[in-house]
């Protein structure tokens, strides 16, 4: 293939995609959604947008989540129409565009921690989502947040048919996968939203109208006509067996190292729930427990360990079940009270957590404090028709999603016999 023939489908490719709305999926309302998802914020955060587009995105935060932008692209027509319709809104002082390589994203324009919130809605293909988790943690706050987006496959049996066009457009990993890949690369998994058909429509019809009127005869045009009803082809095909899933990350806590439990540790494991509540019942429950075959994964019994290599905190996940339908249950949760209130308990709770995502878990459960838990996700398990078959406040009782691919399961908690009840 020659340079012209290059650049003649590069313009092409650009030619079918000018003055769309958006260049992958995604809508309004999942920004919306994802925003609240990487909350709080401080009043006017600052934002970077990365493989921005025409800034459907940056727009939306700007005007709403009062968000100061910097929005980067590598093609400058797309910067361009976004400086033209942030002018034209009112928020040309809110949005500033960056003509930059999101993988080489260095000098004084993108300082070390000078970004609340990062945002990468359907770009970060374009360097690896492993290579983008990592590399652009740098960038963040203190308690900053990155919400990138990934296509995934949603199947574990995908078609030949889908897959044979993935293999050559980016493999794609499966949601666990990609969860161990963010993992992997220093981040803890905050929220993770499988994004709805719709946002493929507000993509894929506007883009399918511009096929429709392109010239064909036009230099390079008949190769991305091609390329394009390719992709519209498979998608109608084996739409359900791959989408965009957006995460919600945030870097680990570098103070306290997660690692699930081994033998060696299960005394202090032991002292550690000993210590933490009035009584040793917790202590003997996690005891029991391991000795339950039918409810122990060892994988999903997790540490955290204090500077000095001692068993700060602990967090345990077992087997239990939503009427006949697989869960997980999360107790006990216990932090030595020499670290209480220093995040130990937080960063051990967030690994069990994303432990459990990479083994392709869906659902956990959790008794306990409302405002504590809530800030993983956890909400009262009755707004899924989940209860225990015990009397508790309805608040107390809460459940966590952990793949939205997978349908929410209704009926009775069924706990371990440990558990007494």
């Amino acid at each position: 293939m020659t340079e012209n023939t290059d650049a003649s489908r590069t313009e092409a490719f650009f030619t079918l995609h000018h003055r769309l709305p958006r260049q992958s999926p995604g809508s309004d309302a999942t920004t919306r959604r994802l925003l609240a998802l990487a909350g709080p914020l401080p009043d006017r955060p600052r934002v970077l947008d990365l493989g921005c587009g025409p800034g459907r995105a940056s727009l939306l935060l700007a005007a709403e989540a009062g968000a100061e932008v910097t929005a980067v692209d590598l093609h400058q027509p797309f910067l361009d129409e976004l400086r033209e319709a942030a002018d034209a809104r009112g928020l040309g002082d809110r949005i500033r565009t960056v003509r930059a390589d999101m993988g080489d994203l260095t000098g004084p324009a993108f300082p070390a921690g000078s970004f609340d919130l990062i945002w990468a809605e359907g770009s970060a293909y374009c360097i690896g989502f492993a290579t983008a988790v990592r590399d652009w943690q740098r960038l963040l706050s203190p308690g900053g947040a990155m919400m990138i987006s990934e296509c995934v496959w949603t199947t574990g049996a995908p078609s030949a048919g889908a897959r044979v066009f993935w293999d050559r457009n980016g493999s794609l990993r499966t949601l666990p996968e990609t969860t161990a890949a963010a993992v992997a690369a220093g981040c803890t998994v905050h929220a993770v939203l499988l994004q709805p058909d719709s946002d493929w429509d507000e993509y894929y019809g506007p883009l399918t109208e511009r096929v429709a009127d392109a010239d064909p005869a036009a230099p390079g045009m008949e190769w991305a006509l091609a390329a394009t009803r390719e992709e519209l082809a498979v998608r109608r095909a084996h739409g359900a067996e791959y989408g965009y899933a957006a995460y919600v990350l945030r870097p680990a806590d570098p103070r306290w190292t997660t690692r699930p439990e081994t033998a060696a540790d299960r005394e202090a494991v032991h002292a550690v729930n000993a210590a933490a509540f009035p009584t040793r019942e917790e202590a003997d429950l996690v005891d029991a427990l391991r000795a339950d075959a039918g409810a122990w994964l060892p994988e999903l019994s997790y540490v955290a360990e204090a500077p000095d290599g001692s068993v700060a905190a602990y967090a345990l996940l077992t087997r239990c079940r939503i009427g006949d339908a697989p869960a997980l249950a999360l107790a006990p949760v216990a932090t030595s009270p020499a670290h209480q209130r220093q995040g130990a308990g937080q960063a051990v709770v967030r690994a069990a957590l994303d432990a459990a995502r990479v083994r392709g878990e869906a659902l956990v459960v959790v008794l306990g404090d409302p405002g504590y838990y809530a800030r993983f996700g956890c909400v009262p398990a009755s707004t899924y028709g989940i209860r225990p078959g015990f009397e508790v406040p309805d608040d107390a009782m809460m459940a966590l999603v952990l793949d939205d691919s997978v349908p929410v399961p209704t009926g009775m908690i069924r706990y371990p016999a440990a558990f007494g009840v």
